[in-house]
């Protein structure tokens, strides 16, 4: 029997014997603790109509805080999360996020209250906030530094995929299940989690114990939580809303104090001074842009499938799987077209290929066969395959390892922002469009269900079903509108998202042009 050669110190490059050994395994762990949280946004989304439905009965403002309350509490305790995780140990935070999240999605499961919902809901988001960042700062501990970007590729490979895999997941269990499913499905895969973490994750923490910043951390949550409020809130109630308006002043306000506190204070939970480094600024910029125009894209995509195209939630959510496919095949190769491209080249080269395929997808209409959006899905897929693991990978080589978690959560809050922000200006310059387009086909209508179908077009197919009972002709004329109105909105947004992806990707180019691979020096 043969014995495989034990690794040399270089090849340990100062990882334990032990952990290097079974640190594929605890790759894997990780990206299934990953996608468990990643894929928790996206298949809650395709189960709302079963949730207006059920005997929740809950409000329209109801509806958006089931959805975004996990979000919200999510985006807004990375930071601190991450903070603790580096202070009290990141295989601790990660275990005890993974509790967190199982009980409040069993809870949320069985739930008969609407508000009881939406608060089971921003628990999951505390669970996950500690899981995320947890699961990448993690890898730093397990992977020599020549393995590293592989692993993180891997990593973002199936975060993007998660987020594509949730429709298909919510689907399945809409198809077969009560709309409670898609939150109780959570439970036995965070167990798996949880039993997986608790025998392969390193023990892993800062090495000279610092005190938490405390203040520093309630005005990054002040600051985020208020900051994505606003961001959420501006679509549905009016950018010029009170709520609005003041969600903003207070994140301006406490995100400079925030600033200026990290500044001052001897031990701060965020060295700003990272800021300055090429790769941490613009690996932060470039994941902000990349998560605006998929988020966007996503929920432009989703409803695209549904409503234009009539296809099923399980439909749709198939529907949507090159997308992940092609991500889980093309993040492991990124770190090879870095090697030989520049990041200088291969991020922003990644960007365009993402643009081009956004402004193709904003092709499509109520007759484009499904081959070209697979196509356009493939397209998009590859950009952002190539950017995401390449920019995080340079997010978390920037800091030095005790700080591996903050790292980690300021690469997973750019996530969210910059995805939150892409929602909510593509969501509007879609939702505007549909509402100019669709006004001459209401003037016939009575004026209840004038103003349910223009509201969006969810709410639009709901008056054509009312409508239908009394007048089928009339009905499917007024279906036929809906749908071109949504189709013309859909073009422009698509459009904005490749607009923003292209202004990023020149930046970019221009402020990673020479800067090494491994380092944040310039030749």
């Amino acid at each position: 029997m043969t014995r495989h050669a034990e690794p040399t110190a270089e090849e340990l490059d100062g990882i334990d014997p032990h952990v290097f050994h079974r640190r594929w395994a605890i790759l894997a762990t990780m990206c299934l603790s990953l996608v468990l949280i990643v894929a928790t946004v996206s298949s809650v989304n395709v189960a709302i109509p079963s949730l207006s439905k059920s005997s929740l009965r809950p409000t329209d403002t109801q509806v958006l805080w089931i959805i975004d309350a996990y979000a919200l509490v999510f985006a807004a305790l990375l930071l601190p999360a991450g903070a603790i995780g580096d202070r009290f140990g990141r295989k601790g935070a990660l275990l005890t996020g993974l509790v967190i999240f199982a009980s409040a999605s069993l809870a949320s499961a069985f739930m008969g209250h609407a508000t009881a919902l939406i608060a089971c809901r921003a628990i999951m988001g505390i669970g996950a906030a500690l899981i995320m960042p947890s699961t990448l700062s993690l890898l730093q501990s397990a992977f020599p530094r020549r393995e590293r970007a592989k692993a993180i590729a891997v990593w973002a490979g199936f975060a993007g995929a998660g987020a594509a895999i949730g429709p298909l997941i919510g689907g399945i269990l809409l198809a077969h299940f009560w709309y409670g499913s898609v939150f109780f499905v959570s439970v036995p895969i965070a167990a798996i989690a949880f039993v997986a973490s608790s025998i392969l994750a390193p023990s892993s923490r800062e090495a000279t114990a610092h005190r938490l910043d405390l203040f520093g951390a309630l005005l990054s949550i002040v600051g985020f939580a208020s900051l994505l409020t606003a961001i959420i809130e501006g679509p549905e109630r009016g950018w010029g809303s009170g709520i609005v308006v003041g969600g903003f002043v207070l994140a301006a306000a406490a995100l400079t104090g925030f600033v200026l506190h990290e500044r001052r204070t001897a031990e701060p939970m965020l060295e700003l001074s990272f800021f300055s480094r090429p790769r941490f600024a613009m690996g932060s910029l470039g994941i902000s842009v990349t998560f605006f125009a998929m988020f966007a894209m996503f929920f432009v995509l989703t409803q695209y499938l549904q409503y234009v195209k009539g296809y099923t939630p399980l439909t749709a959510g198939l529907a949507a799987l090159p997308s992940a496919v092609t991500m889980i095949i093309v993040s492991p190769r990124a770190p090879r077209v870095v090697n030989r491209l520049g990041l200088g080249r291969a991020v922003p080269g990644g960007m365009v290929v993402l643009a081009v395929g956004l402004v193709l997808l904003s092709l499509a209409g109520r007759g484009t066969p499904y081959i070209w959006v697979a196509g356009c899905l493939v397209m998009t897929a590859t950009g952002m395959g190539t950017v995401m693991p390449s920019l995080s990978a340079g997010i978390l080589a920037s800091v030095p390892m005790n700080k591996a978690g903050v790292g980690s959560a300021v690469n997973d809050t750019t996530r969210e922002v910059g995805g939150a922000i892409g929602l909510a200006v593509v969501g509007s310059v879609v939702n505007s469009i549909y509402r100019h387009q669709v006004a001459g086909a209401l003037t016939e209508l009575p004026p209840e269900l004038a103003e349910i179908a223009r509201r969006n077009v969810g709410k639009a197919f709901q008056a054509v079903g009312m409508l239908g009972q009394q007048d089928p002709q009339a009905a499917g004329v007024l279906a036929g509108e809906v749908r071109q109105a949504f189709v013309d909105g859909m073009h422009t947004g698509l459009r904005v998202g490749a607009v923003v992806v292209l202004v990023g990707a020149v930046v970019l180019a221009r402020r990673l042009r020479g800067v090494d691979v491994t380092t944040d020096h310039v030749h």
